[in-house]
């Protein structure tokens, strides 16, 4: 039986996020068959809306480890020109997540897959900086595993959070991003954390369902040379097919100089020694989704935590450009309810995860 959400959830990828029109190159990429319901309505919306061409394809996370396990060093050196060739034409580009399993990458060959993330490096820029793109994920077994969800129950909260009107949310973020614009100094002040950091000249971004559906935070960079102090995440991440509890990141003049994580600490620093800028800080964001209230270890979803932040090694976004360059962007998170405050200059603006200044109180999400 068709689920009537999943028209809901395409409409606002297509007429809200990428606005699709006539004349359109639309590419609609799917990371496992589980995402097909989601997969065939987009591709009959774009169509409707008068795209001239719409392709889709699904990639495979088995197919994927095989190669960087198996292959030859002039295998992984080969560049995929015409990958990059049809993303130059692309004008639209729709992602889906849908893996069964996040951990299909632990034990490939990590040296081969960082070598490749920056060998492909020019066909992702291409595509950020020259498609009007949205990332989401479909509910999985592995993914509502992982949530520690039904997967009704994870169906049902990763629908909530994509299917909500995101032209309110966006206006509700006007006031945050007008503070953070006119802000020289933030702390961070947390369990085992004291940062701080600069965002003075570099722009703050709304994230409102244009990029990132679910969305829902605030970002903008550090100037690159003045984070200071110490933070340690509390949410678990998973990154290249791994995962990490309790990073902790220790700054001097804007570098990681320390870094740990419960058990894997080579991994950590194996991932932060990728380049010179992965040990440097591309991002800073508050996260408002106000249906979005604990870790499901996806970080499309971590990230937009109503009462956290995360705070990325690794490259910087265009719109609010720090200078940083590297092949990494690890969105690493921290939630604050019960435990931080955040300071703009000198305004406390949010403490233990609830926003006490006056001109945010309307992103407190509905009790």
């Amino acid at each position: 039986m068709k689920d009537p959400r999943i028209a809901a959830w395409a409409d606002v990828l297509v007429n809200y996020s990428t606005k699709v029109k006539k004349g359109d190159v639309v590419l609609i990429s799917a990371g496992g068959f589980e995402a097909l319901p989601l997969v065939k309505e987009l591709h009959r919306l774009c169509l409707a809306k008068g795209a001239k061409y719409v392709e889709y394809e699904f990639g495979v996370a088995e197919i994927g480890r095989q190669f960087y396990n198996n292959a030859t060093k002039e295998q992984i050196s080969y560049f995929p020109q015409h990958r990059l060739d049809f993303m130059k034409q692309v004008t639209v580009y729709i992602a889906i997540g849908a893996a069964e399993n996040s951990m299909v990458m632990a034990q490939a060959n990590q040296a081969n897959m960082i070598a490749y993330a920056k060998l492909t490096r020019p066909i992702v820029d291409q595509r950020v900086k020259h498609t009007r793109w949205v990332i989401t994920r479909y509910p999985t077994h592995g993914g509502a595993q992982e949530a520690r969800m039904s997967l009704e129950e994870y169906e049902d909260y990763v629908l909530a959070s994509c299917c909500i009107d995101w032209a309110t949310e966006s206006k509700k973020q006007d006031k945050l991003k007008k503070m953070m614009d006119a802000t020289d100094r933030v702390r961070i002040v947390a369990a085992d954390t004291d940062l701080r950091f600069s965002i003075k000249g570099l722009e703050a971004i709304k994230c409102d369902g244009r990029y990132n559906v679910p969305d829902g935070e605030v970002f903008t960079a550090p100037v690159k040379d003045s984070v200071e102090g110490y933070i340690t995440y509390n949410c678990p991440t998973i990154y290249q097919g791994k995962e990490f509890n309790n990073i902790r990141l220790e700054f001097s003049k804007g570098k990681i100089v320390k870094a740990s994580a419960t058990g894997m600490d080579a991994e950590l620093n194996t991932i932060l020694d990728t380049d010179e800028g992965s040990r440097y800080i591309g991002e800073f964001a508050i996260g408002v989704n106000p249906g979005i209230r604990r870790p499901m270890r996806n970080i499309l979803f971590d990230e937009k935590i109503f009462g956290s932040i995360h705070f990325t090694p690794g490259q910087a976004y265009d719109e609010c450009d720090n200078g940083n360059r590297s092949a990494v962007h690890w969105d690493m998170v921290k939630i604050l309810e019960g435990d931080g405050e955040i300071w703009l200059d000198d305004a406390l603006i949010q403490k233990n995860g609830r926003f006490v200044h006056k001109n945010l109180l309307s992103l407190h999400p509905a009790e």
